[in-house]
């Protein structure tokens, strides 16, 4: 009976000791990968998610956790989320409405809004939160940094609407207005949001940030490269170049290039993001500051485009319509130095993690198309906008 006791005992401790966290947004991409991290990792993990009908058309996706508390419900409701914060040591904040989609006050209610909210409510109710990681973005910054001959480093402005009507896709330096080229881009690069989803992920990452100072509580702001891998949703349209092609091409449509298909992207496998989080909660280094999380390495939009094409073995050629998104950046390389400094190390390069994607995708089932019918709305609403230059 002692030594029954004694385990009992041991395991009673072990389970008190548990780190315990909330993940919102956990049945996601980035949430899903992160909930089975932390379950392997030994935390005891609570997911609030509302199921949001553009991304999970099908309702709640069998790759939840099932080791893991799942609450279906709303970030903005008060009642709910001061229930999912019960007894929660880390907040993995991974909620957010995303994409082009041209909900605008729906952006602020959900992004800024319920960020402000439920940081609002942990103060006001004293709860024993001991740490915030907060999904930040690669598009808070208005343009990727850039090397010029005569400036060096430069942080250029947004290109005007002016300019890409003439079909002028160049990015300049904001001193010479000279031509630039591409380099990686650090913290310190001035932010403000030239899309409304960059707005409000500016909007957390400083409500965040500035809210963990005011409480002395550790917070930081993970500003994600581009995402993908596994579980990315296939109904939303507006969100992942990878997804996109990927659904355009298994129903024998071209991929679609805004511009030339010459941008270029920092592309992180959804493991690797899963990993900076869990780093992230578990060293003071980047207490207090936003980290850029991406593997360092520029990709253009076309050579994404033939890699899915060679690898789904459909050779279809990309349609180029002469149409741009305004506020869209160009070119952006995650400067990584930060983050490398606390022990990231990437570990799914472009080739394994788009080959482990497209194994997924190929074992999903009525794969269709969503973007053609997006894309109408979109240059409806004024969000797509086409070259008027002859």
């Amino acid at each position: 009976m002692t030594r029954q006791y004694g385990a009992e005992l041991v395991e009673n401790n072990a389970v008190k000791n548990q780190k315990r966290a909330l993940v919102t947004g956990g049945a996601g991409l980035i949430g899903s990968h992160l909930t089975d991290l932390l379950v392997r990792e030994g935390w005891r993990v609570r997911i609030i998610d509302n199921l949001e009908p553009n991304t999970h058309k099908r309702g709640k996706p069998a790759w939840i956790n099932r080791d893991a508390e799942f609450v279906q419900g709303d970030l903005r409701d008060q009642e709910t989320i001061e229930n999912a914060l019960q007894d929660i040591d880390v907040i993995f904040h991974q909620a957010a409405y995303g994409g082009y989609m041209p909900e605008m006050a729906k952006y602020v209610h959900v992004n800024s809004l319920g960020t402000a909210q439920m940081l609002e409510l942990i103060r006001e109710r004293s709860l024993p939160i001991k740490r915030v990681i907060v999904a930040s973005s690669q598009a808070v910054y208005s343009e990727g940094a850039g090397e010029c001959p005569k400036h060096g480093l430069v942080f250029p402005r947004v290109r005007p609407v002016k300019q890409l009507q003439g079909g002028d896709w160049s990015v300049r330096c904001p001193i010479c207005n000279e031509p630039i080229t591409s380099v990686p881009t650090p913290e310190e690069a001035p932010v403000g949001g030239e899309t409304i989803y960059g707005l409000t992920k500016v909007d957390q990452e400083k409500l965040v940030l500035l809210w963990g100072k005011q409480i002395g509580i550790p917070t930081v702001a993970l500003r994600y490269s581009c995402t993908y891998g596994p579980r990315q949703s296939i109904f939303n349209p507006y969100t992942g170049v990878i997804a996109i092609f990927c659904t355009r091409l298994l129903n024998s449509l071209p991929p679609v290039f805004y511009e030339d298909g010459e941008q270029t992207r920092d592309l992180s496998f959804v493991e690797d993001i899963a990993r900076a989080n869990l780093l992230a909660a578990e060293t003071d280094a980047l207490d207090g500051l936003p980290v850029n999380v991406g593997s360092g390495k520029a990709v253009s939009v076309r050579e994404i485009a033939q890699r899915v094409s060679g690898a789904l073995g459909i050779k279809i050629q990309p349609e180029i319509n002469g149409e741009f998104r305004p506020g869209e950046m160009r070119h952006l390389i995650s400067g990584t130095e930060r983050i490398r400094a606390a022990g990231y190390v990437p570990q799914v390069d472009l080739e394994d993690g788009l080959g482990r994607y497209l194994d997924w995708i190929r074992l999903q089932s009525d794969v269709r198309d969503y973007f053609s019918e997006a894309a109408e709305i979109l240059r409806n609403k004024g969000i797509v906008h086409r070259v008027t230059a002859s």
